[in-house]
């Protein structure tokens, strides 16, 4: 009897070694999560997303690797509420970070802190611009590495884990030197990872690296269609801005300055690359259009030679996991905060619901998962991220997070019931002081084919077909034929602020918009399969119809 009790015993045993092995086992099979975004970066200056002025051919390797989105849309177009949605998984009126100078209260609910809890290893290094110090400095990372605000481009003081650092060299650089460094010393080999990898570029004033100051001197870039954009059919806000590429632009955007931060040895190389262009503009004195075509050419070339930078860097990044053979286990991912305008409709800056600053590039190399060269054309949104990154690392969702994992595109494949509308809300401007750029408040709803926006501050509405009128230049809202769409997607405006809690805030033009507390998270749900039209009230889940 004692030794069948014996023998009955050790099956025990060994049943429990044997499924705590598998657990561990399948702990080690989670995949390591990488993130690299930027700021600014237009998908209409990458190749992979058809683009006729550049080429990106690192970016494009992890598109022909993995799945392209072609519809990628952010909640909020601006650098720092991007990101802030990002890391909730809510939108700007519930994260309480509505406007680049806020302060993020990172002691909220984060998807890091929960992919922390779950014994994956977290980092962060690079462009954080979410405020720093007290409760703005990053939670949720066992190490991060951050920009002091935007940062500069050139020899950055940086934050490591609460300490000031400086660095001598080109930023975007610095960064992925850094990034590979915690890859290579600091990353612990028992647990699955994930590294957030965030550069400062494009983002204004296109200050390139050493390697790229003469890069494009000898072409001529193709202008945009609509670089001289009268608005003739667009309303108030259009003609409004002020983010023109004709009138405001300044010295140092156009490098008639050169920036007061470098070494010598950059100053000389600086100087080198483009005093004899500046002398040469200065001797043909030009006015009108032409001017604004020197402009575009200054501004389109910088710019992309930022790109090319960050393009490189991602290089470095791919070749290390390929010859460290992580590169098997681990999910890739390119994004930006939002796009940018590259002189469409005269303009650069972003900020406005129109498709070139509204659209994101979203790009997912998961070997195994993803099938190389695949493509999505379903709405996706930076709300989704979040949900995104926990689904991967197979962590539980929790219910107050307002999108939805991207998990179940990869495949190829969607849910019949996927969304088929996005929600926007911009918030940065007041009629008291002047504001950044001067875009005027507006919110908006996308579908597949239509955008209805509403700047509801001059009481304006504009309608455009994206399907007949992609550059978005006539507003159909006063047309009779459009009159139902209208009502339809008013009607679905509507719906979706009720469903994601937003506020009125019609009536406060002239003051800092409501400074929302962020709301207590609600505990994780058991994760189930998440659709995006899923009616849920609880967790606002309908407003992904």
């Amino acid at each position: 009897m004692k030794i069948h009790r014996c023998i009955l015993l050790a099956c025990v045993a060994l049943t429990a070694i044997s499924h705590a092995s598998r657990d561990l086992s399948a702990a080690q099979k989670r995949p390591n999560i990488i993130f690299m975004f930027t700021d600014d970066h237009a998908t209409h200056s990458m190749s992979c997303y058809g683009s006729k002025i550049n080429k990106t051919p690192n970016l494009d390797r992890i598109a022909n690797e993995g799945m392209l989105f072609e519809n990628t849309f952010c909640t909020n177009s601006i650098c720092g509420p991007s990101r802030a949605v990002i890391l909730t998984g809510k939108h700007s009126h519930l994260n309480g970070f509505l406007q680049n100078g806020n302060k993020f209260d990172c002691g909220q609910q984060l998807f890091p802190k929960l992919l922390q809890k779950a014994g994956y290893q977290t980092a962060i290094v690079g462009k954080w611009h979410l405020g720093h110090g007290g409760v703005s400095d990053p939670q949720g990372f066992d190490y991060w590495e951050i920009l002091q605000g935007q940062g500069p481009y050139y020899n950055p003081p940086m934050i490591k884990n609460g300490e000031k650092v400086n660095h001598v060299g080109y930023t975007t650089d610095i960064i992925t030197d850094l990034a590979l460094d915690w890859l290579k010393e600091e990353r612990d080999d028992e647990k699955p990872f994930m590294l957030m990898f965030q550069h400062k570029a494009p983002h204004r004033n296109w200050q390139p690296s050493p390697k790229h100051l003469t890069m494009y001197d000898d072409v001529t870039i193709p202008e945009p269609d609509n670089l001289f954009d009268n608005y003739e059919g667009r309303g108030t806000a259009a003609h409004q801005q002020d983010m023109s590429i004709a009138k405001t632009m300044t010295a140092s955007d156009l490098k008639l300055t050169p920036p007061r931060n470098l070494t010598p040895e950059q100053r000389a190389a600086w100087d080198a690359a483009y005093e004899p262009k500046n002398e040469e503009f200065r001797k043909a004195n030009l006015e009108g259009k032409e001017l604004i075509r020197w402009k575009y050419q200054r501004y389109i070339k910088d710019y992309l030679r930022c790109v090319a930078s960050v393009d490189d860097n991602i290089g470095r990044m791919l070749e290390y996991l390929d010859e460290t053979g992580l590169a098997e286990n681990t999910v890739v991912i390119y994004s930006s905060d939002q796009g940018f305008y590259l002189g469409d409709h005269g303009w650069f800056d972003k900020r406005f619901m129109y498709e070139e600053s509204y659209r994101m590039p979203f790009l997912v190399r998961w070997p195994g998962v993803t099938k190389p060269g695949s493509r999505s054309k379903e709405l996706t949104s930076n709300l989704d991220f979040g949900e995104t990154f926990l689904d991967i690392a197979n962590v539980d969702i929790p219910s107050d997070m307002q999108g939805v994992s991207l998990k179940p595109l990869f495949d190829g494949s969607a849910p019949k019931n996927w969304r088929q509308s996005l929600y926007y809300h911009y918030y940065e401007f007041y009629e008291d002081r002047r504001s950044a750029h001067m875009v005027r408040r507006h919110c908006g709803v996308r579908t597949p084919r239509h955008k209805l926006i509403h700047f509801y501050n001059l009481d304006e509405w504009e309608l455009y077909d994206l399907k007949n009128d992609p550059r978005e230049m006539t507003s159909r809202y006063d047309d009779p034929a459009y009159a139902g769409v209208v009502e339809e997607l008013k009607a679905e405006l509507a719906r979706l602020q009720n469903v994601y809690e937003v506020p009125d805030d019609s009536g406060s033009v002239s003051k800092s918009p409501p400074s929302l507390k962020p709301r207590p998270a609600r505990p994780a749900q058991k994760k189930q399969p998440r659709n995006a039209n899923r009616n849920k009230p609880a967790n606002k889940k309908a407003a992904q119809k």
